[in-house]
C-alpha cells in the first residue's frame, strides 16, 4: 500500500500543492493538485516504489515516462493523459498530468456495480482503441487497471499510466490484482497482458469484483493471479465468452485484438436498445472552473464536488475495500457502522452471545467474538495489569490498545474525515486488528452494517455472515456488532466487527480477524478479549 507520506495542503517538488485524494489503487493515490507556479490545476499521483530507489532507477523511470506519455499523446490526442512532469520524492514515484475531466472507472465501480454489459462493452471498446494504437507503435501498457481509466460524460475513456511498466523490479507496480500471470512470474510481458488486463477490467464491470481479489500483499495477490482458477462469471451474458478467452493463463492462447474488437462491436450492435447506465456528469468541471478563478483554495473545493470526493473514498476506505496487512479478511467495517438502538443494548462491553457453532468455519451462527470476552472488563484490565506478553501501544492519533508480543503497526490510511489503522504480527500471518476513527457517523450502526458494509462484503469469496448483527453497548456508547467469514482454503479467515460512537458524529470501530481454523484457539481469544478491554480512544 502508499503509506500516509504526505497529506492534503502539502507542497510536493516544491510546486504542486495536494488538496483532495481523487483516487486509490493498492499502491497508487491520485490527488487534485494545484501548480502553484502555472497557477493551474494538476492531477497529481503517487506510486510506490517497493524499495528505495536509485537516482539511475529514478532517472530512467521518469524519462521513460515522459516519452511514452508524448508518444501515445501524439498517437491517440485526447485519449491519452499527457504527463507534464515525472520525479521522485518522499521516497515514492510522482507523475503530473493536466486534469482529466472525467471520473476514474475504480470511483464508478465502487460507486454503481455492477455495469450492464453495453456498458462495458463500450468501455472495453474505447480502451482497446488505445491499446491498439500503443501496440501498433510498439508500446505496452503493462499497468493498466480502473484507476488508470477515466469515463467522461462526453466523449470516450481516457488512459493513463503508460511507462510505469518496468518502473522499478517488481513485476506490478499500482494494481497487482489487474496482473497477468505472466507478469505475476516476473516474465517478460508483452501487449498480451495488456489484453489480460482488459478482460480483468470487464469481469470487473459485469461481476462488480476482480477476478482475482486483491490480498493485502503484492506477492500474495500475484500468487493469487498465477495460480488460482478463474471464477466464471456470472452476470456477463454474451460477454462471457469474450472475458474467459482473455483471462486465459497462457499468453499464446488469450484472444486477439481483432477477435476482442469484433466480439464488442457485435454485443454493441446487437442490443442497441438495452438501457445503459447514466454516463458519470463529471464532478470535477465545476470545481476546476472555480478554483481556477479563486486560486484553487481549499475552502473552495471543498464547498463545490470535490466534497463527494472525501466522501466516497471513506465510504470505500471503510466499507468495501481489503484493510493492508489483512490479505484475506476482506472489508473493513464501516466508520461509520457505530451506533445502535437503546433499546437493544446489552449490558456490558461484550457482544452479546450467539448460538454456538459446531466448527469455525460453519455458516451456522456462532458466539459473537465476544463469547471471547467478558460481559464487562476484568478486574485486572482495570487496574491496568495486563496479560502477560501483551504491551500498551499508544497511537499519535490519539487511542491505545494492549497487544500481544510481536505484533506491530502495520500500515495507516488517513483522508480528512478518517484514517485507519492495522496492527498485527506481519508476514504471512492472517491476523489482524484494525481500528477506523470516523467524523462522519451515522445514527444507526445496525443499518449501516446491513445497508452499507454488507453489500461490499457479499462480493468477497466465500463471504458469509454470521449470526445477526447486533446493537450493543461498548465503555458507555451505542455500538454494533457483526461477524462475518470471508476468503476460501487456507485463506479463509473469520472477522468479528464491532463500531462505537463517542458523540458528535465521531466513532471508532475495530475489526478482529484471525484464520478460520483458528478462531477458537486460546491464544486468539485471549487476544479479542484483551483487546476488546483494553482500547481506549479520544476524538483527536
Amino acid at each position: 500500500m502508499v503509506k500516509a507520506h504526505v497529506s492534503a495542503q502539502e507542497l510536493v517538488a516544491g510546486r504542486y500543492r495536494l488538496l483532495e485524494i481523487a483516487d486509490r489503487e493498492p499502491n497508487r493515490v491520485s490527488w487534485y493538485a494545484e501548480d502553484v507556479q502555472a497557477e493551474r490545476p494538476r492531477l497529481v499521483t503517487q506510486i510506490a516504489f517497493p524499495e528505495p530507489p536509485t537516482e539511475d532507477t529514478v532517472r530512467r523511470t521518469t524519462a521513460r515516462i515522459l516519452r511514452s506519455s508524448e508518444v501515445m499523446s501524439a498517437l491517440r490526442p485526447g485519449r491519452v493523459a499527457m504527463v507534464i512532469d515525472a520525479f521522485e520524492e518522499a521516497g515514492a514515484l510522482w507523475t503530473v498530468t493536466e486534469v482529466i475531466d472525467g471520473t476514474p472507472l475504480s470511483e464508478l465501480l465502487a460507486q454503481q456495480p455492477p455495469f450492464n454489459y453495453v456498458r462495458a462493452a463500450r468501455i472495453g471498446l474505447e480502451v482497446l482503441d488505445v491499446l491498439e494504437a500503443a501496440h501498433a507503435d510498439g508500446y505496452t501498457h503493462g499497468e493498466l487497471s480502473p484507476g488508470q481509466i477515466f469515463v467522461r460524460d462526453r466523449g470516450p475513456v481516457v488512459v493513463t499510466g503508460f511507462g510505469l511498466a518496468g518502473a522499478t523490479l517488481a513485476p506490478r507496480v499500482t494494481a497487482p490484482s489487474y496482473a497477468s500471470p505472466e507478469q505475476a512470474r516476473d516474465e517478460r510481458i508483452g501487449p498480451a497482458a495488456d489484453l489480460w488486463a482488459l478482460g480483468a477490467i470487464l469481469y470487473t464491470m459485469v461481476e462488480g469484483r476482480p477476478p482475482f481479489r486483491d490480498r493485502g500483499k503484492a506477492d500474495a495477490t500475484l500468487k493469487g493471479v498465477d495460480r488460482l482458477p478463474l471464477r466464471t462469471p456470472l452476470r456477463a451474458g454474451p460477454l462471457t465468452q469474450v472475458v474467459q478467452g482473455l483471462l486465459r493463463k497462457s499468453s499464446r492462447e488469450r484472444l486477439s485484438r481483432t477477435v476482442v474488437r469484433q466480439a464488442l462491436t457485435r454485443v454493441l450492435d446487437e442490443d442497441p436498445d438495452t438501457v445503459e447506465q447514466p454516463a458519470p456528469v463529471s464532478r470535477l468541471r465545476g470545481a476546476y472552473v472555480a478554483a481556477r478563478s479563486s486560486g484553487w483554495s481549499r475552502t473552495t473545493m471543498i464547498g463545490g464536488t470535490a466534497l463527494a470526493v472525501v466522501t466516497v473514498s471513506v465510504a470505500v476506505l471503510a466499507a468495501t475495500q481489503g484493510l493492508p496487512g489483512a490479505s484475506s479478511a476482506g472489508s473493513a467495517p464501516s466508520a461509520s457502522a457505530t451506533a445502535g438502538d437503546p433499546a437493544n443494548r446489552t449490558d456490558g462491553n461484550a457482544p452479546s452471545p450467539s448460538p454456538s457453532r459446531t466448527s469455525s468455519a460453519s455458516p451456522s451462527p456462532s458466539p459473537s467474538a465476544s463469547a471471547s470476552a467478558s460481559a464487562s472488563p476484568s478486574a485486572t484490565a482495570a487496574a491496568g495489569a495486563l496479560p502477560a506478553g501483551f504491551h500498551r501501544y499508544t497511537a499519535p492519533e490519539g487511542f491505545s490498545v494492549a497487544l500481544p508480543k510481536g505484533w506491530k503497526r502495520l500500515d495507516t490510511a488517513r483522508d480528512d474525515v478518517a484514517y485507519r489503522v492495522t496492527f498485527g504480527p506481519g508476514g504471512d500471518d492472517l491476523r489482524t486488528l484494525a481500528v477506523t476513527y470516523s467524523t462522519q457517523a451515522g445514527p444507526d450502526p445496525v443499518a449501516i452494517w446491513r445497508d452499507d458494509v454488507e453489500p461490499g462484503l457479499e462480493k468477497l469469496d466465500g463471504y458469509q455472515r454470521i449470526g445477526e448483527i447486533k446493537a450493543t453497548t461498548y465503555q458507555g456508547h451505542k455500538a454494533a456488532d457483526m461477524e462475518w467469514l470471508s476468503g476460501t482454503g487456507a485463506d479463509r479467515v473469520h472477522t468479528f466487527g464491532r463500531g462505537f460512537l463517542l458523540g458528535g458524529g465521531r466513532s471508532f470501530s475495530l475489526r478482529i480477524t484471525t484464520p478460520a481454523a483458528a478462531w477458537d484457539d486460546a491464544a486468539d481469544k485471549l487476544a479479542m478479549k484483551t483487546f476488546l478491554e483494553t482500547f481506549r480512544g479520544s476524538a483527536s
